[in-house]
């Protein structure tokens, strides 16, 4: 009996901490297609409008969006879905064709 009952608590220990934290404060850097100030306003928007995102930065010239997010609330695969429902496309999610032809005609960029 008493081995079975030691058996159990090492189980449930080893897999306790198995189990992944996750961070309240995660830090990413990804990559999105646009052009100028007006894709700025909707990226950073598109990204705020998610859930968990704490800060969210894109540059213009590096087209790189700095974000902060709650994992707990949220993943960067939704944040991507949400970029490319505004139009802009990233390395996961690409937009509609329909939504990046939505975009006013400075802030098409080229697709591959």
């Amino acid at each position: 009996m008493r081995t079975i009952i030691i058996m159990l608590l090492l189980t449930f220990g080893i897999s306790a901490q198995a189990q992944t934290k996750k961070n309240k404060n995660a830090k990413y850097a990804i990559e999105v297609n646009g052009n100028c100030d007006q894709c700025k306003k909707r990226i950073e928007k598109a990204a705020y409008a998610v859930a968990g995102v704490k800060s969210a930065t894109w540059s213009i010239e590096t087209h790189q969006l700095d974000l902060i997010v709650n994992e707990e609330k949220t993943t960067i695969a939704e944040v991507k879905k949400a970029l490319a429902k505004a139009g802009h496309d990233t390395d996961e999610a690409k937009a509609t064709d329909e939504d990046y032809n939505n975009l006013h005609h400075c802030c098409q960029y080229p697709r591959k």
